[in-house]
């Protein structure tokens, strides 16, 4: 979500509850006590609701409003569905060209409410031109490759129409029926937009898919967008709305209403994006543009032309090109030729019957096959062609070319339709064969029907793999069911057998089971139908169970975090005594738990399911995966604010991590300590464990991020970062924490990134630095709102309360804070709590609500007694000290107090940054007093102390305090 700031008595009257008066945006002015609505000067017709609406957001620029908010404002008393403000929501970014070029004005915060994005300024000011949203590059992977190229014969007007047709952004869609070669045309432009065009093209086949939910799944799959969120279309489209792309969805037939859907979305909200789309039908989508993809045109009447006026037409030369390809001694002669064009025009010039039947001539000769066109095709296409759709003749080519095969092939050709794309002759041969068709049977008909174009190679993926076409898959499909539920039952449990047993040999390090989940990310198809049938009424769960868990890296290496926690919820679910206490539940459980913790934020059943994952590694003895839990469990309980059994966690790690001696080891368990150390308030230990970390540890790598669920050594390096700060080092703290989110940037893991954005933050705010903390906190905001991740962003609306208060938006910034610790406790993410009720008790203060100020400070002090966050504590006393002088003089001893506890404390965590704040403090409230000597002794000592970072804000103020104590003690000089 882009925020933007505005300056002056703009923003203050358009967060005040005052009427404001007439508001600018875009082209829009708006007076809100007129009821009016002009674009370009000229009035607008809008609804009564809708401006209701638009005055509500547009008054409160920046905040999300919630759902009930905006029904009492526009519907005040009435009970309203929700239903009601989506549709208002939908025409009112209509009416004002939401999403139009680079504009946008009404973002939604799923499941909260909405909120005005644009840049709001009074009519008579000129407000500066908002920054453009940087949105990060998309990481290109072969995931969205195109497939490889065969040579299109015929199709070139047809080519050129779409590339004109794609020369701006628009829907196009090819339509036509199966077997009309949509797909090779498609392949095709792609290929000519990417070489001759320059255009980055993504191509996705939904053939894969039988779920029309999964289509932004596997459009962020290939496009690189990980996905760690409940919605993914939110995901996809905050990556990609300023981005120029083309999206090739091919085979969009069995899913048109999602595809329909999914594809409005995308051209709304990304302008720029081209999607070709092919499909039997029409997508019927809002300014689709349809290509229809007619036959191969071919000689209606070939007699008296010649062989080289016949060879001219593309359905005959695509016939005679797949015949020779399939027999190299193939002469044809002008008579040859008249009956090949006889029987294209029987074939009505589809695409794959050609090719069928131009194999068949290979195998069979030109008259047999003739003859057997003209026998079996005879009735079906006479009378039939006008009347039945494209469909019946693709049926009528599979019923002759099935009969064509013996009974082993044709078996064959059945039980390979159990696989949904990509597959191995080794995965053909172990699910077709049996005790009654052995696997030199299969071998033989596995040839015969490549030779026979039913089964088709697939170098996509990798060069042994092949696929049956998703028509020949659908055919093959009916005739297996046909067989009986015993057969497709015996040849469904083979399929999920195999690919749990593929799945099985991974790898056991990290890095290779992240190349192992990368060769087999092609398969997920097939692991999703295997996982169907193994859970469905007459599947193994054995088999479903042991399947989820092999296949959890897969859902890791692709981002499929809701996904995984879907399956491995009914996994576990489903576990019986086979799997209870074993390596498989203990995969499971930990799988659980990550994701549940990334998916619905730190609910307390993903702590369930990681300490029972961590009590089987221990009682198997597997020291590595009781790590690799530690480090799960001790960041679960650090989010949820329980600090002292994050260091519990930690300190087992450690003695873990002995008995193991390995480097990986110690710098894990290291990371762990120091991070708790840190928190815990001893700085000095803290910094002797996170230089271990990092001294230790590998470099950060993706394959041992997801291994972990965490970057232990990106986390080491950032809060390092901060103790290098609190320990009077603020230049060595900015160096490592701008190295250390330059590695996060290089992982392409966002929950790595936010975590280093998180705490540098911190780095730059304390420092001063606000161009640097406004940059990290808008690319840390974008990424959280990219992502769906919903506790980062309200750690987002937080941090802007943060801002707001330091730039003297005191109550709006009050109000976010306490919005933003509202959902952060609905989530069960307390980690960054004390911080924001700093600032809220901060922000109360200077509200003149000292009453209130004091009780939140003192129950955020109370809490971090209790729970061991000492680290805060020095801050909290101090402001303790400010708000006491509040009540008087005679509170001036207590205030003085406090900050003298503050010190001490500060001093024993050896965070020397935290001494100079309450020093500072201390001498200005002693040089209000007089005591000039005892304020020149204070400062003076921490003068001398620090040796660097002498730009940044604390150490500014600790000069001119300096100065003033000096020119105070002069001036008392008799």
């Amino acid at each position: 979500m882009r925020l933007n700031t505005m300056k002056g008595s703009v923003l203050e009257r358009a967060f005040s509850d005052v009427e404001v008066g007439r508001l600018a945006f875009g082209p829009f002015e708006l007076a809100p006590h007129r009821r009016l609505l002009m674009r370009n000067g000229a009035p607008v017709e809008i609804g009564g609701r809708a401006l209701d609406l638009l005055i509500a957001l547009v008054e409160q620029p920046g905040r999300v409003m919630s759902k009930r908010e905006l029904f009492d404002r526009v519907w005040p008393g009435r009970t309203v569905e929700d239903t009601s403000l989506r549709f208002h929501v939908t025409s009112l970014r209509k009416l004002l060209g939401d999403g139009a070029g680079d504009e946008r004005y009404i973002a939604t915060q799923v499941g909260v409410g909405y909120a005005f994005v644009g840049t709001v300024r009074e009519v008579a000011a000129v407000a500066p031109a908002p920054p453009r949203s940087v949105v990060p590059e998309l990481s290109l992977r072969a995931a969205g490759a195109l497939p490889v190229r065969t040579r299109l014969i015929g199709r070139e007007s047809d080519v050129e129409r779409i590339l004109d047709g794609l020369a701006h952004p628009r829907l196009f869609t090819v339509v036509g029926p199966g077997g009309m070669g949509k797909t090779t045309l498609a392949v095709e432009v792609g290929y000519r937009l990417a070489s001759e065009h320059g255009r980055h093209v993504r191509f996705v086949d939904l053939a894969a898919l039988a779920d029309g939910a999964l289509i932004p799944w596997a459009l962020a799959g290939a496009l690189g967008i990980p996905v760690q969120t409940e919605d993914p279309m939110t995901v996809l489209l905050g990556h990609v709305r300023t981005q120029d792309i083309v999206l090739i969805l091919d085979n969009c037939e069995h899913l048109i209403d999602a595809v329909c859907g999914v594809a409005e979305r995308i051209r709304e909200t990304a302008p720029q994006i081209s999607v070709l789309a092919t499909s039997r039908e029409p997508l019927r989508a809002r300014d689709e543009h349809v290509h229809w993809l007619g036959a191969l045109p071919f000689p209606s009447d070939a007699i008296g032309l010649s062989l080289l006026e016949i060879l001219t037409f593309p359905a005959v030369q695509l016939f005679v090109e797949r015949a020779s390809a399939a027999n190299s001694a193939l002469a044809v002669d002008v008579e040859d030729a008249r009956a090949i064009a006889q029987m294209c025009e029987r074939l009505d010039g589809m695409a794959l019957a050609i090719e069928l039947a131009a194999v068949r001539v290979a195998a069979h000769g030109l008259a047999t096959t003739s003859a057997m066109l003209g026998e079996r095709f005879a009735l079906s296409w006479a009378g039939r062609r006008t009347a039945l759709p494209r469909q019946q003749t693709l049926q009528a080519t599979l019923d002759w070319s099935y009969e064509l095969l013996n009974p082993s092939e044709r078996r064959t050709l059945e039980r390979l339709s159990v696989f949904r794309g990509p597959f191995s002759l080794r995965a053909a041969l172990t699910v077709v064969s049996d005790d009654e068709l052995d696997e030199a049977r299969v071998v033989a008909a596995f040839e015969e029907l490549t030779s026979k174009c039913l089964v088709a190679p697939d170098r996509t993926h990798c060069p042994e793999a092949y696929r049956l076409l998703e028509t020949t898959r659908a055919y093959g499909k009916a005739k297996l069911d046909e067989r009986g539920e015993v057969e497709l039952d015996a040849v469904r449990r083979r399929h999920a057998r195999f690919f749990r047993d593929r799945m099985a040999e991974l790898g056991e390090t990290p890095e290779e089971i992240f190349a192992g989940a990368a060769t087999m990310s092609g398969q997920i198809g097939n692991i999703r139908d295997a996982l169907d049938w193994s859970f469905g009424g007459r599947g193994d769960l054995a088999v479903a169970t042991s399947l989820v868990a092999v296949s959890v890296p897969l859902f890791a290496y692709l981002s499929l975090f809701v996904e995984g926690r879907t399956w491995c919820e009914r996994a576990v679910r489903s576990l019986d005594d086979q799997f209870r206490d074993t390596a498989v539940e203990m995969e499971l459980q930990a799988a659980l738990g990550l994701t549940l913790m990334f998916t619905r934020g730190n609910a307390p059943e993903a702590g369930v399911a990681l300490r029972r994952a961590f009590d089987i590694a221990t009682a198997l003895g597997d020291r590595w995966n009781q790590l690799r839990l530690l480090g799960r469990l001790h960041i679960f309980h650090e989010r949820i604010g329980e600090f002292e059994q994050a260091l519990a966690w930690a300190e087992q790690a450690v003695d873990i991590a002995e008995s193991v001696g390995h480097p990986e080891a110690t710098g894990l368990a290291a990371s762990l300590a120091g991070v708790s150390h840190h928190l815990f308030g001893d700085q000095a230990r803290a910094r002797r464990e996170l230089e271990t970390s990092l001294q230790k540890s590998a470099p950060s790598e993706r394959s041992r991020t997801l291994y972990y669920g965490f970057d232990h050594r990106n986390r080491s390096g950032i809060a390092l970062s901060r103790v290098l700060w609190l320990q009077g080092l603020p230049d060595q703290a900015r160096r490592l924490a701008v190295q250390t989110e330059v590695e996060a940037i290089a992982l392409d893991h966002p929950v790595t990134r936010c975590i280093a954005l998180i705490w540098g933050h911190s780095i730059y705010v304390w420092t001063g630095d606000e161009a640097q903390a406004k940059a990290s906190l808008d690319t840390f905001a974008q990424i959280a709102e990219v992502n769906g991740f919903v506790p980062y962003i309200a750690v987002a609306l937080g941090q802007r309360g943060v801002r707001s208060i330091q730039t003297g938006l005191v109550r709006e910034g009050v109000s976010w804070i306490q919005e933003s610790l509202a959902r952060l406790h609905a989530a069960r993410y307390e980690l960054l709590t004390t911080a924001f009720e700093h600032a809220l008790a901060h922000g109360l203060l200077l509200d003149g609500q000292p009453d209130e100020a004091l009780r939140t400070v003192d129950a955020t002090l109370a809490r971090c007694r209790a729970n061991g966050e000492a680290f805060a504590l020095p801050e909290l006393l101090r402001l303790r000290a400010r708000i006491v002088q509040q009540y008087g003089a005679d509170q001036l001893a207590e205030a003085e107090r406090l900050l003298d506890e503050a010190l001490d404390i500060s001093r024993k965590q050896g965070a020397r940054a935290w001494e100079l704040r309450s020093a500072h403090d201390l001498a200005e409230l002693w040089l209000a007093q007089g005591k000039t000597r005892q304020a020149l002794t204070l400062l003076g000592s921490l003068r001398e102390a620090f040796v660097e970072g002498w730009d940044t804000a604390d150490l500014r103020e600790l000069e001119r305090l300096w100065t003033r104590a000096q020119e105070a003690e002069i001036s008392a000089r008799p």
